[in-house]
């Protein structure tokens, strides 16, 4: 394993780098535990589709705040101290949200988490920049990705397991706990490290290189496509799935959380192939358009949401997840078309879409749905119909084509790191 210069050495930064991921698997379980537990969540705080929607999109809200200036802090406090106080955080929030008494405490709960967490990712992706070689990014970034979803796997059916058997509240304790120790862990690792440290940079330097970002228009195309495609994938897993396979396909929680645990489990093993076969091709648009594609076609079956089997609706949920997937190429995109020293803030402004959308999306999906909602209960718990998901998720599958639209207009980099050649082109010869 080849490391960069100044970088960690070989066994420690492969250490850290599993100790990060596995925080990392935390963040994906808060992401989207809402949707194994929406009808606990109805029940415990009497909740409208809305306010259902409100309470899984804060999580995304402060996410999305939160992505650009993780960015700059990564890259300038270094990624030890802020996966440490991340940690802390989501300690504080997970457990605040496992016993809350009321909506308004369990929205400050989902708060602290997600401000908790959504430091880890740029994190983990600034330690993979600085320890290993340019040309394994998109392959390291997949594997992390795909670690990381043993989370999401995890909140589909052994979240709604546990949830039965322990009570959902007690699940929160004990991943605040995990993140507190992971945290501390992280923080302890890489102890020694200069790099990991972060360095002082003058703020003018650094709000230049933001503004430098910003202002490249390459690195929007990757930033939009984030937008679209896992801004409606968020929607969806991380809240509305459930519901939508319960009461419109009438499967039962067991079932729709299995359907789920597919779902997370094809996003992650995605991340992983997608990733390792763009390395390997050295295509990042290619990949990336075909896989949109696919996800937008998978989306219009469900919009149609006409009656299907089990045994077709299971490996879509699968397919779903893996042609998601695809829009995990775009960090590595906005990344290779900006200076390497900017790798936390490219690719966190690519990362800050998809939360956007899904925070965004979540709640107005509610809205509408409660709009077309004719008044049906049970158990305490309002019934949407097939015509009131249309309704609602219209938007969401308008989003989803419009990630497709945009990955069409990406620069392709072919893994090679684009400024960094106009550099060298331009630079006088000897």
């Amino acid at each position: 394993m080849k490391l960069s210069a100044g970088s960690t050495p070989a066994r420690q930064a492969t250490v850290i780098f599993a100790v990060v991921m596995a925080a990392y698997t935390l963040s994906f379980f808060q992401r989207f535990a809402p949707a194994s537990i929406a009808q606990d969540l109805s029940l415990a705080f009497d909740t409208t589709a809305a306010s259902l929607g409100v309470l899984a999109a804060t999580y995304f809200y402060v996410y999305t705040l939160m992505q650009v200036p993780t960015g700059v802090l990564v890259d300038t406090l270094g990624p030890r101290r802020i996966i440490l106080l991340g940690g802390i955080v989501s300690f504080i929030g997970s457990l605040w949200f496992g016993l809350a008494d009321t909506l308004t405490h369990a929205l400050i709960g989902r708060t602290l988490v997600g401000l908790g967490v959504s430091v880890t990712f740029i994190a983990m992706l600034k330690i993979i920049a600085l320890s290993f070689e340019e040309r394994r990014f998109a392959s390291l970034t997949g594997l992390g990705v795909f670690i990381g979803n043993i989370g999401s796997v995890m909140a589909g059916v052994p979240l709604a397991f546990a949830a039965t058997e322990l009570g959902w509240r007690n699940v929160f304790v004990a991943v605040a706990v995990a993140s507190l120790v992971l945290g501390t862990l992280s923080w302890w690792m890489m102890r020694g490290s200069a790099a990991m440290g972060g360095v002082k940079v003058d703020r003018t330097v650094v709000m230049g290189g933001l503004l430098s970002v910003i202002r490249n228009r390459l690195t929007w195309a990757p930033a939009l496509t984030n937008l679209g495609l896992c801004g409606s994938y968020f929607t969806f897993a991380g809240l509305w799935a459930m519901p939508y396979l319960t009461q419109v396909h009438g499967y039962t929680r067991n079932i729709a959380a299995t359907h789920l645990s597919l779902m997370y489990a094809g996003f992650a093993i995605g991340c992983l192939v997608l990733g390792i076969l763009s390395d390997r091709l050295r295509q990042r648009k290619l990949i990336l358009v075909v896989a949109s594609a696919v996800y937008c076609a998978i989306w219009c079956v469900w919009w149609w949401g006409g009656t299907l089997s089990v045994s077709l609706t299971m490996p879509l949920c699968f397919l779903m997840g893996f042609s998601t997937a695809g829009f995990s190429l775009t960090w590595a995109c906005a990344k290779e078309v900006n200076p390497p020293q900017l790798a936390g803030m490219s690719t966190s402004i690519a990362n800050v879409g998809g939360f956007f959308g899904a925070a965004m999306m979540q709640p107005l999906v509610g809205v509408l749905m409660d709009m077309a909602w004719a008044g049906d209960t049970l158990n305490g718990v309002r019934i949407y119909t097939l015509g009131d998901f249309r309704f609602g998720l219209s938007i969401v599958l308008a989003l989803a084509i419009f990630g497709l639209v945009a990955a069409l207009f990406i620069r392709e980099t072919a893994c090679r790191n684009l400024w960094v050649e106009a550099q060298l082109k331009e630079a006088p010869q000897p």
